[in-house]
């Protein structure tokens, strides 16, 4: 392949999608919920009448203006869709990929962050989480003084580590900041907090959610939201027709019925704690707090290949959950469990007590 691909392409691992035919899918925080079959037929029904000749502008843009209602989004303030959050990410780098130009985060984090900056030639710098995974201010405040990045991302709450992070601590950063500040709200449904309200109050952050995780894998929503005058520019590197009309015709039918998906939130919440609970009283894991749709937990073996072993014990007995331990130093012997229903937790606490 040399020649044909960028070297530092060909040295990139592939994210791997872990296959999950069969298995009980606990391993990347999708809700567990689908919609009951009432809805599941007016939906049906809805997109039999799509016009799928056209392009999808008018459509997108009602979804645009339904979002920023759902959303509350200030005044002064627009909304861009993105192709999951992903997209916009990878946006972002491109709008801000200018020489020399670099992207700090703190990790571990969203893996997708350090990739996007890498296949846009900027830099990046990560910024090593407390082991407690809260964010180490000084060494954030040290690292934005020493390389100036374009961009700082702030997941609140956190992937891989469930948590929302200390507000002050992150207003202190946000001031710090010479460039963009993104947080990343993808957990939001889940956290109680939000960012949203107090934008106006800063000059630099934008906002990122996705509808992933209201309840929409499947349909590759996600929403940026900053003060217009900002937006329009990075609007501009956006492609025209990046959300099919099938996708945004769904996420339209998903608003109307917000109130189902609010029930879907609160459910996986409710077991959330009991799932918390559970691992709490479980010999040989510790379970980390949770602001998300997901847990942390840290098997407590010496073996530091522990988690690989119980991971793959576990897929023998049907559940499949992530390994996140390669991630980084500090999640060594770590797996991330996605809450499901109260059955699925069932069978996952029952997988994992019987694979340590």
């Amino acid at each position: 392949m040399a020649g044909l691909v960028r070297p530092d392409v060909l040295q990139m691992p592939l994210y791997q999608v872990q296959d999950s035919v069969g298995l009980l899918k606990l391993d990347a925080m999708e809700n567990p919920h689908r919609l009951p079959t009432e809805l599941q037929q007016q939906l049906g029904a809805r997109l039999g009448a799509v016009a799928l000749n056209r392009y999808p502008a008018a459509r997108t843009r009602d979804l645009a203006g339904a979002l920023a209602g759902h959303a509350q989004v200030p005044d002064g303030f627009t909304l861009m869709l993105g192709n999951g959050s992903d997209e916009l990410i990878s946006l972002l780098a491109l709008a801000c990929a200018i020489p020399g130009a670099l992207v700090l985060a703190p990790v571990p984090g969203f893996v997708m962050v350090a990739i996007s900056a890498q296949l846009q030639g900027l830099q990046f710098v990560g910024v090593p989480l407390q082991p407690d995974f809260e964010l180490d201010e000084p060494a954030m405040l040290a690292a934005i003084y020493r390389h100036r990045p374009a961009i700082v991302y702030l997941a609140y709450p956190n992937n891989p580590t469930a948590n929302l992070w200390d507000e002050g601590v992150m207003e202190r950063i946000i001031a710090a900041a010479p460039g963009l500040v993104v947080i990343d709200e993808a957990y939001q449904p889940f956290a109680g907090r939000s960012f949203m309200g107090r934008l106006n109050r800063y000059r630099n952050v934008v906002l990122m959610r996705t509808l992933s995780k209201f309840g929409l894998a499947g349909v590759r929503i996600g929403y940026l939201v900053g003060p217009r005058a900002l937006m329009d520019q990075i609007d501009k590197v956006r492609p025209p027709y990046n959300i099919s009309v099938l996708n945004a015709e769904c996420a339209l039918f998903a608003l109307e019925h917000a109130d189902e998906f609010a029930r879907q939130a609160q459910d996986i919440m409710t077991q959330r704690a009991s799932l918390l609970q559970a691992l709490a009283d479980m010999d040989g894991v510790v379970a980390y707090r949770s602001d998300a749709n997901m847990v942390l937990v840290r098997i407590t073996a010496s073996d530091p290949a522990a988690s690989s072993a119980v991971l793959q014990r576990m897929k023998t007995r049907g559940v499949l959950v992530k390994n996140v331990s390669a991630m980084h130093p500090l999640l060594t012997n770590c797996l991330r469990l996605t809450v499901g229903t109260a059955t699925e937790n069932r069978a996952m606490l029952a997988a994992l007590k019987a694979s340590l």
